[in-house]
């Protein structure tokens, strides 16, 4: 039968599929809509459990925040490239997934993944990403999100789309709340302070350290004086509070903190693709895959 043109554009503005896949849907469902979508979520769903074992380790953070600044979402989509992480298909994603994460107060990838997005049709958060999928010829995974619900402005910094902190302070103070937040960006503390330091690590780090200071031939006090000093500094360096402030390194943020009167209660950092392990990959491969749509 023949599909009109009217029919293959009102397809592609509810679905966001290519032209061509819209038109051998509805060819396929016989010019019934619904049915061609049908068909568009299911070859979406085919094509991205293909691609569901390749390596993700590109893509965004992305913040987004409530009116009042007091409840925050940030989420890390992963793609294979960054040229995929730049397309303005991915990027539209990214920001309604965060949307509808924001307002209904998900705290877990599963339940947003069941979520409906408005704007793409109505289907799931999981369905429009398997039909971004289809569309863009890459593993698109939605890796991780943070909810926070805080009784003051929450700090939020996004270091361009590769960085995100979100920073809960015990009292109101934007300024100093932005400010620690672009310094966790930099700094990478894994803890507020010291005393969160897990104790398997403080031993850990301990042993090592006395081990060190015993090759010195130094007595045993002084021995585990050195050893001390060393911990002291390990710990300084990974927590939050003893680390000096990027803004001013004559100060440690404790000081910034004491100085404002305020206290860091918690914070998330998310950086793109930490953690993963990355395939290296042939330029030239990569760009004939994306052509030929592999």
């Amino acid at each position: 039968m023949s599909i009109s043109a009217a029919l293959v554009k009102e397809l592609r503005e509810r679905t966001s599929a290519g032209m061509m896949e819209c038109k051998k849907a509805l060819e396929e469902a016989g010019g019934d809509i619904q049915r061609a979508i049908e068909v568009l979520r299911k070859t979406g769903k085919t094509k991205a459990d293909k691609k569901a074992g390749r390596v993700a380790a590109e893509g965004v953070v992305f913040i987004q925040a409530a009116n009042d600044g007091k409840q925050a979402v940030m989420i890390e989509m992963n793609s294979e490239t960054d040229f995929v992480g730049r397309d303005e298909n991915f990027l539209r994603f990214v920001k309604a997934v965060a949307a509808v994460a924001l307002q209904a107060k998900v705290r877990n990838v599963s339940d947003l993944n069941t979520l409906s997005l408005a704007d793409h049709g109505n289907v799931t958060v999981e369905e429009a990403r398997q039909a971004l999928v289809a569309k863009v010829g890459e593993n698109i995974h939605l890796r991780r999100l943070a909810f926070v619900d805080a009784a003051n402005p929450i700090g939020a910094y996004l270091h361009g789309n590769r960085i995100g902190v979100l920073v809960e302070l015990d009292s109101p103070n934007p300024e100093i709340a932005k400010d620690i937040a672009m310094h966790i960006a930099a700094s990478k503390p894994l803890v507020v302070a010291p005393s969160d330091v897990p104790s398997d690590w403080v031993a850990k780090e301990k042993e090592v350290y006395l081990a060190q200071a015993m090759g010195s031939g130094k007595p045993q006090d002084i021995i585990e004086k050195m050893a001390q000093g060393r911990l002291k500094k390990f710990l300084d360096e990974v927590s939050l509070l003893g680390q000096p402030f990027v803004k001013d390194p004559n100060m440690t943020v404790e000081d910034l903190l004491n100085k404002n009167r305020v206290k860091v209660l918690a914070f998330t950092r998310f950086e793109v693709g930490e953690g993963i392990e990355k395939e290296k990959e042939d330029f030239v491969e990569a760009v004939m895959s994306q052509v030929q749509g592999g």
